[in-house]
């Protein structure tokens, strides 16, 4: 089974516009899970611009599924992980005033930090994926490290998908299959939405958890978060 993680870091977007608590993160993420989501995915940064770090401890103490913490691992956002112990901490090579996620980690050029981090995660009980490029040797270099998943940066796909899905996939379906082969697990993320995410779990069923969030609020606009959370699940096959 595939699990879907909602990331909810557009809801606090919304919130922090008018500076009040409407929408509520925790109300939205009981939805989510009340809809059937696996997981609530958030993603603090240092300007708190949509996730801040208040929230992060709130949410973790009113959700029932897994909580997946994203973020570059300044000492910060380590002590912050470390005090939350979420299920998962998603270590990505954002700079603090990155937009959004726009590559994975070279993984072998910063080797030494992310295994002494990796273990510092571990040694507080926290499952640790690495987001990384579909490329095998990015992902045994993170098998290298001691992480126990990667997570693969989906963009390339999303934007390749309508011109030619089979090309666009391929490079996935290898790095997946290097996964597969050094023992990790699979998660996969970024623009990843109800027109792409069923040929790509189709492609490599085999992945763990999808990371889904500006797409899935998205859509929740227009079809209501319910909805919305039941159309994912049945692209994966989560009926």
């Amino acid at each position: 089974m595939t699990r879907l993680s909602v990331n909810i870091n557009k809801i606090a977007t919304l919130r922090n516009a008018r500076g009040e608590n409407n929408p509520d993160l925790i109300a939205f993420a009981h939805a989510c899970e009340k809809a059937g989501a696996n997981g609530i995915t958030v993603h603090p940064r240092p300007d708190e611009r949509h996730i801040r770090r208040a929230d992060v401890p709130a949410i973790k103490g009113a959700i029932s599924t897994e909580m997946n913490i994203e973020g570059y691992p300044s000492e910060e956002f380590i002590r912050l992980v470390t005090d939350v112990k979420p299920a998962q901490v998603t270590l990505v090579p954002d700079a603090p005033g990155q937009l959004t996620s726009n590559h994975g980690w070279d993984v072998a050029a910063n080797a030494d930090m992310l295994k002494e981090i990796t273990k510092r995660f571990h040694d507080s009980g926290i499952r640790v994926s690495i987001f990384v490029d579909p490329e095998p040797e990015q992902v045994k270099a993170a098998a290298g490290v001691g992480a126990d998943r990667v997570e693969l940066y989906t963009k390339s796909y999303a934007d390749n998908y309508a011109d030619d899905r089979t090309a666009a996939i391929s490079p996935f379906v290898r790095a997946a299959e290097a996964a597969r082969e050094a023992g990790l697990g699979l998660n996969a993320g970024h623009d990843l939405s109800l027109q792409n995410l069923q040929y790509f779990h189709e492609s490599i069923p085999w992945t763990d958890e999808v990371s889904i969030g500006h797409a899935l609020v998205c859509d929740a606009l227009y079809l209501g978060i319910a909805e919305t959370v039941k159309r994912y699940q049945e692209c994966l096959g989560n009926n």
